[in-house]
């Protein structure tokens, strides 16, 4: 990223930023128009989680600030809920929404966020800005692409 004068970390720590939350905008694009092709292939937003904490430990054992690798590991720990009770355990928690399974998802969900997103004002505003208009974009998406059970499509 040499129009902002990054460093190698810092490079790496805005790829994998921009990344997730692109993913996640797909994702969800995925869900609220094709959401068979969502639930096909969900599980691959979750084992990302795997990458993204490999990013990190390659941060971290490079002495990069701890802003900048503690959100591929926060994204692991999301990403092992998730799937544990998505895809495991099975459990039907977003419509309705059951608070036992939700908070602790959504405490990690955005915490992962939060730290995708601040480190990115301390390396360049424009970055902070762009990451911001991403969230939003998944944020809406998101909230409109939940359905309850019975009004999902059934595939052929």
């Amino acid at each position: 990223m040499l129009m902002f004068g990054l460093d190698n970390q810092e490079t790496l720590f805005v790829v994998t930023a921009f990344l997730f939350q692109i993913v996640l905008a797909v994702h969800y694009s995925l869900r609220k128009w094709r959401f068979h092709l969502a639930m096909r292939y969900g599980r691959i937003v979750y084992a990302l989680g795997v990458p993204a904490a490999a990013v990190s430990i390659v941060l971290l054992l490079g002495g990069a600030a701890w802003s900048l690798w503690l959100g591929g590991l926060l994204c692991l720990v999301w990403a092992a809920y998730g799937y544990a009770v998505d895809y495991v355990k099975q459990i039907q928690w977003r419509v309705p929404i059951r608070w036992r399974v939700a908070g602790p998802y959504l405490t990690l969900y955005l915490a992962t966020v939060m730290f995708y997103w601040w480190p990115l004002g301390e390396i360049h505003r424009v970055l902070w800005y762009v990451q911001a208009a991403l969230f939003v974009l998944s944020t809406v998406l998101n909230l409109t692409s939940h359905k309850r059970p019975e009004d999902r499509p059934q595939p052929a």
